[in-house]
């Protein structure tokens, strides 16, 4: 067994602990430990990931507010793709209040079949619309992250599973026959969370992951998808994104599991599909492939960034709860101002809203 000496040991290889490490990286030596065989394994490498800055609880929509500049200004991991909400007659009081909070404009049925040629005018008679969404590319991000840390002389280690943590004056993790020591640790580990902080001794903060299922599916004979909007159903029912000349189409269940490889219930898959066929005019014919992703949620459901208020040394960076990609430049550098004592740009009822501080009182 070897002892490697680090300054800070991420233990999370999904976007969370990537996107952390590469802001801590010039500043600190960072090892990065993913239990997996590749980067973004579970959730992150499942995700259809999308930046709309009004989706969320009020924390989630400033993080997701003051990521804007990294992903409109700074860099070009987002293309163009729009956001639709679809609805029934019998939906018009929740479709109201979604458009006004989604900040979208209502379209006529003509100008709703411009956009997306397969909805069905007679059932989808409400229908709103916005352009202020983009696809992220998930993977690139992904991967320069992991090229930042590695650029500044950090790791970034798969097949890495943590077996054991010691707290101390510098902590000792234990991962695949070696032991880093670090003066920091950093619980990025997804729907592990809890039983990361388990094994260091420390409480958990009771996350629960919840399993979402995706079919792919072909688009319609004749018709290409690339320029369709991302629409989903009143009440997040459902949704469908192209992607890639085929259609991703969800049931957007929330489906309590234990940490898991998780996969698709066929049942829930099929009720999530038929919701979706009676809004269009293009039947579903056949299944290309499924998976399904876990997205963990506090009990309260915002994200978890800050020190534990027990354990000197342990920080968490948990509970994304599917908000990972359109959060993760600003709650990666909200982390890294927390971790070197710089002042935090983020408001200071938001940041009261994260600190891991709310499950002690």
């Amino acid at each position: 067994m070897t002892d490697v000496k680090t300054d800070i040991v991420i233990i999370g290889g999904g976007v969370a602990g990537l996107s952390a490490g590469a802001r801590l990286a010039p500043h600190a030596t960072v090892t990065l430990l993913e239990a997996e065989p590749a980067l973004g394994y579970h959730t992150s490498g499942r995700s259809a990931a999308l930046y709309e800055a009004s989706y969320g609880l009020p924390s989630t929509m400033a993080l997701a507010r003051a990521s804007g500049d990294f992903f409109l200004r700074e860099t070009d991991y987002l293309s163009p793709r729009g956001l639709m909400l679809a609805g029934k007659p019998e939906d018009a009081g929740d479709f109201a209040r979604e458009l006004a909070e989604m900040g979208m404009q209502q379209l006529s049925p003509a100008e709703a079949q411009a956009l997306l040629p397969i909805l069905n005018p007679e059932v989808a008679t409400l229908v709103g619309h916005t352009t202020e969404a983009w696809d992220i590319d998930t993977d690139r991000l992904l991967q320069d992250f992991a090229k930042t840390i590695r650029a500044h002389g950090g790791q970034v280690l798969t097949k890495a599973p943590v077996t054991d943590i010691t707290p101390g004056a510098r902590w000792q993790v234990t991962a695949a026959g070696v032991v880093h020591g670090a003066d920091l640790v950093i619980n990025a580990a997804g729907a592990w969370a809890d039983a990361v902080a388990a094994l260091a001794g420390i409480a958990p903060i009771n996350l629960q992951p919840m399993r979402r299922s995706m079919a792919r599916i072909p688009a319609p004979d004749g018709m290409d998808p690339a320029a369709w909007p991302m629409i989903f159903g009143v009440r997040e029912s459902w949704y469908m994104k192209p992607d890639a000349g085929a259609l991703l189409v969800s049931p957007a269940e929330e489906d309590p599991l234990p940490p898991q490889d998780a996969w698709a219930d066929d049942m829930v898959l099929a009720e999530g599909l038929a919701r979706y066929e009676e809004m269009v005019t293009a039947p579903v014919t056949r299944m290309i492939s499924n998976w399904a992703g876990l997205r963990s949620f506090a009990p309260d459901r915002n994200l978890v960034i800050g020190p534990d208020p027990h354990a000197r040394g342990f920080f968490w960076l948990a509970g994304q709860g599917g908000y990972g990609f359109l959060t993760c430049p600003a709650a990666s550098q909200y982390a890294a101002d927390l971790i070197l004592g710089r002042p935090p740009v983020i408001e200071p009822p938001i940041r009261a809203a994260l600190s891991p501080e709310r499950f002690s009182k």
